[in-house]
């Protein structure tokens, strides 16, 4: 994984001697002073170990062999126990940062299209009592609306302060929170509403008038619409019966209910806290029943492995609160008195489509310690930055690319660069605020080629995480001072992990030298289910004869010597060809996604078919240089939909195949260019970036035809 460089090799012999004699003069000092001794003799450790020697027998994480973790803090085992404790300890600490914004206006681009730009202002800071306070007001201005416990609520709004405020609320008052992605299209949103048969929605201005104002009639129970910011323009088309409030309103009137005779119904640890909707990546969304018992035990796992997690630490939310990354890792901060500042991917950086050019981005002002990320996101920063390596001139990109080599050799032993770190890699981490310590990295697989990168340049340890919503977002994270790839870590505290064989791909827990089999999750943080589906309940979960509940999840992985997971495949992505050779459809891709050329790929197989095709959405700048060399002129779309283009880029990624050691009938021999990205609001992939098939194989079933007639 190597950055290619072209030094003269006499001088490339002379640079090594000088690193080589920097390296061994700072050796001692950095062995005295440097805790990275320690670092590396915990990165040597066996990190879980099997509860028993019988094939398929669980792993745990060493520090919870004989019993597995459920609660962050003796007698919190409710999540409204969880922030009365945490009120109480940090109470008037900042808690929910929010940035004012200064100047909006419209910028004409010069395709004519018209795009808003912002100009933002300081994060303004609610503390954990001010909090605390709007939450028990919006609980129970709520009741004063006749919302009942222990019956849904549905939450349909953008990640911001109001979001979580209105959680805790319901948290509190035992309301069971029905959360949907903002970017869901609205058979979606309909289905999700109607299944939970909820009363009361809580949404922003924008998507009332941009979602639901064209399917509110299709939800016959609907009664209030809670606006978070502020009182909506009139709509005249309004269903009877349906009445908009405000946030502040509904908790002017919890302020002034009369709460002192009434017996509040507090939340036990089995209660539903949350019926989270999936994205829906093979197909209509499905809501996953997650207890307070199972929340708590999550987040439990999960900050056991952030070291020294606490008052100095500042989060940055931006992701979808209606995701369980996104909700656990909030929850996780908020449990130990972090700061979160919230985003959104339209503002998040200083070159984000959103913010004025010259103003400043909102990691930029907020300078975060801690952030989580999609392997989409992190993808797209590393081809930027190396798409801007490559505009550089021929001494600073060689530069670059040997204080890369070097860091990259030096990790790999464990030791730290603060030379390089200072010198070379300041500007790249400046881009996340340069103060990330740590970066969590969850939602679905991430390259190794882009860990390693990110281990890199910005400085910090890459956590990548395994966890599904069914087990309320819990499974592995790797620990800090583990710097290999492609890898997720030990188990949780929380958690354990077994491997079950699945003799239709040939993977078997008895397989040497790593067992291999379908990954099942087993302990607290597995959910009660899925609403109103008894069915695929039944199929996705099971209970043994402890009556330990077990979650079955698709993914094939094994475990390494050490108790670490890696996770090789997945069940549903394995697609036999017409020879009888299988394909893993998700490793084709992985080989693939982090070329240059390519901003997004879908590999497709088919049973009746000997060979494998793909949809490709090109990187727009790449494309257009290799039609340029290529000779081809043309509109973008011309680019795209041209034949001698498509067998150009079949070129490239045949060679990438190669090099990533895939097998002949791996590599796709057909593909179609897309020139449309594919985003969440296409309906192509989730609000994860996860590829949903179906629609893609929907979308695109005559380039399907054309390519296998």
């Amino acid at each position: 994984m190597k950055l290619k460089h072209n030094i003269n090799p006499v001088l490339l012999q002379f640079i090594n001697f000088i690193i080589l004699v920097y390296s061994f003069v700072t050796y001692i000092p950095w062995y005295i002073f440097s805790g990275s001794r320690q670092a590396i003799a915990k990165a040597k450790q066996v990190k879980a170990k099997p509860v028993n020697n019988k094939p398929g027998g669980a792993y745990r994480s060493v520090n919870s062999l004989h019993c597995l973790a459920s609660v962050l803090y003796p007698g919190c085992d409710t999540l409204d126990k969880v922030f009365k404790y945490a009120k109480t300890k940090f109470k008037d600490k900042k808690l929910l940062g929010t940035r004012e914004i200064l100047k909006e206006e419209d910028e004409i681009q010069p395709s004519g299209k018209v795009f808003k730009k912002v100009i933002l202002g300081k994060y303004t800071w609610l503390s954990y009592e001010d909090v605390y306070i709007k939450a028990v007001n919006f609980g129970n201005g709520l009741a004063v609306l006749g919302q009942q416990p222990k019956t849904n609520i549905a939450i349909f709004c953008e990640t911001r302060a109001e979001w979580m405020i209105a959680a805790q609320a319901c948290f509190m008052c035992n309301y069971q929170l029905v959360t949907l992605y903002a970017t869901l299209g609205g058979p979606a949103i309909v289905h999700g509403l109607n299944e939970t048969e909820v009363t009361t929605i809580i949404t922003s201005k924008e998507l009332m008038q941009t979602k639901l104002k064209e399917i509110v009639s299709q939800v016959p129970l609907l009664r209030h619409i809670i606006t978070v910011d502020g009182k909506p323009t009139t709509w005249s088309e309004f269903p009877k019966g349906v009445i908009v409030h405000t946030m502040a309103s509904v908790q002017a009137m919890g302020a002034k209910a009369d709460t002192g005779n009434k017996q509040q119904a507090r939340p036990v640890p089995s209660d539903i806290a949350v019926i989270m909707y999936t994205s829906g990546s093979t197909g209509v969304p499905k809501g996953v029943m997650i207890s307070h018992c199972n929340i708590i035990a999550g987040i439990t796992g999960m900050a056991e492995r952030i070291p020294n997690l606490g008052e100095k630490d500042i989060y940055i939310g931006y992701l979808p609160l209606a995701h369980v990354l996104e909700l656990s890792a909030e929850l996780v901060c908020l449990s130990h008195g972090c700061r979160i500042g919230y985003s959104s991917p339209q503002t998040l950086a200083d070159q984000s489509s959103k913010i004025k050019k010259g103003s400043k981005g909102d990691v930029t002002t907020l300078k975060p310690t801690l952030m989580a990320a999609v392997p989409e996101i992190m993808d797209r920063i590393y081809k930027n930055v190396m798409n801007k390596v490559n505009e550089m001139t021929t001494f600073q990109r060689n530069l670059f690319i040997l204080a890369y080599n070097y860091k990259m050799e030096q990790i790999s032993k464990g030791y730290t660069t603060p030379l390089c770190d200072s010198l070379i890699f300041r500007k790249v981490r400046m881009l996340l605020g340069g103060k990330i310590r740590i970066l969590l990295c969850g939602g679905a697989p991430l390259s190794a080629a882009t860990q390693r990168f990110m281990n890199i340049c910005f400085c910090c340890p890459v956590g990548q995480g395994y966890g599904l919503t069914e087990s309320a977002g819990a499974g592995t994270i790797t620990e800090v001072w583990d710097y290999t790839t492609g890898r997720v870590g030990a188990p949780l505290v929380c958690c354990e992990i077994k491997l079950m064989n699945w003799e239709e791909g040939g993977y078997y827990n008895t397989d040497k030298p790593y067992p291999r089999g379908e990954v099942l999750i087993g302990g607290q943080n597995v959910t009660v289910g899925y609403y109103k589906n008894d069915v695929r309940t039944k199929k996705d979960f099971s209970v043994d004869e402890n009556g330990q509940r077990w979650l079955h999840t698709g993914d094939i992985g094994e475990f390494h010597q050490d108790g670490c997971l890696k996770i090789i495949d997945r069940k549903k992505d394995l697609v036999k060809l017409q020879a009888g050779e299988y394909v893993s459809l998700g490793k084709v891709e992985a080989a693939l996604k982090n070329l240059p050329l390519v901003d997004n790929i879908c590999v497709y197989a088919s049973s009746f078919h000997s060979y494998v095709i793909g949809f490709v959405v090109p990187n727009q700048k790449e494309l257009a240089e290799l039609a340029r060399k290529k000779g081809f002129k043309g509109t973008w779309e011309e680019i795209c939909n041209s034949p001698e283009m498509e067998k150009e880029v079949l070129k490239v990624l045949a060679e990438a195949a190669m090099a990533a050691n895939l097998e002949k009938f791996e590599i796709p021999v057909k593909i179609r260019l897309s020139p449309d990205p594919w985003t969440p609001e296409t309906g192509l992939v989730t609000d994860a970036f996860k590829l949903k098939r179906k629609e893609l194989t929907a979308y695109y079933q005559m380039d399907i035809d054309r390519m296998y007639g």
